[in-house]
């Protein structure tokens, strides 16, 4: 019985391979058909649709709270100003990481008028110097602005009775 099986193993495995080169990757590379004829974007349409949309100006993108102590929530208002000839809308504010949250208004900011981008940062489980970024995304040109804090954690000192035995 093992005999026949094993003979038509041997079989199935000679029939199966049928002395067949296997086929090769092709070699052939996939070019872009753009030419050098194409139609280049007009940079002075992009110059006059950023000087007539929003534009946001911070009075400083980074804030440095020097050292603070393990746990404590250390805040920083952002405050910027629209340059622009639009109304300025911040679609979003992304942080870094979950210990930092900024807050911002949804309302429309005025050309000429000011605003404020509040960022919490809590130092709770965390020690030693950090930096974090928010992102901040807007109809302006262009679409993003980055604000950094950043500082240094002291462990907070230890209060209440000792253990001893």
């Amino acid at each position: 019985m093992k005999r026949t099986l094993y003979t038509f193993a041997m079989a199935s495995m000679v029939f199966a391979c049928n002395n067949e080169p296997t086929p090769k990757a092709s070699t052939d590379i996939v070019t872009n058909p753009v030419t050098a004829d194409a139609p280049k974007p007009d940079t002075n349409q992009t110059t006059i649709s950023a000087q007539s949309g929003a534009v946001i100006e911070f009075e400083k993108t980074d804030h440095d709270f020097g050292t603070i102590t393990q746990g404590e929530q250390a805040e920083y208002n952002f405050k910027f100003r629209n340059t622009g000839k639009q109304d300025l809308l911040i679609s979003s504010a992304q942080a870094s990481c979950g210990c930092t949250v900024p807050e911002y208004s949804k309302e429309p900011i005025k050309p000429g008028a000011q605003g404020s981008i509040k960022v919490k940062f809590n130092s709770d489980y965390r020690l030693d110097a950090f930096e974090k970024a928010v992102v901040i995304t807007a109809n302006t040109t262009p679409l993003e602005t980055v604000l950094k804090i950043r500082g240094f954690i002291n462990p907070k000192p230890e209060t209440g009775a000792k253990l001893t035995f």
